[in-house]
């Protein structure tokens, strides 16, 4: 069965963000912000909300390039 990607929590999502190679760059007030290489704005989300927001996870990924399936496929490699 496919994980929902509605309880992504923010360990499963930091995990994600890190196989992608992206880097903390700093946490501000209960934020974190990411950074990576290619990317033109950051990955932020809060740490004190688990599991992360649907909307959240969505916006992340299109600032990241990527899809709905690239996490799916994530975890379910993780399980």
């Amino acid at each position: 069965m496919t994980p929902s990607i509605k309880n992504v929590s923010v360990t499963e999502f930091k995990g994600f963000l890190t196989r992608h190679r992206l880097k903390l760059i700093r946490i501000s007030g209960g934020h974190e912000i990411w950074s990576g290489n290619k990317l033109t704005r950051p990955v932020v989300f809060q740490t004190h909300i688990d599991p992360v927001p649907l909307f959240i996870v969505k916006t992340n990924l299109r600032t990241m390039g990527l899809t709905m399936k690239d996490l799916r496929d994530y975890l379910q490699t993780k399980s």
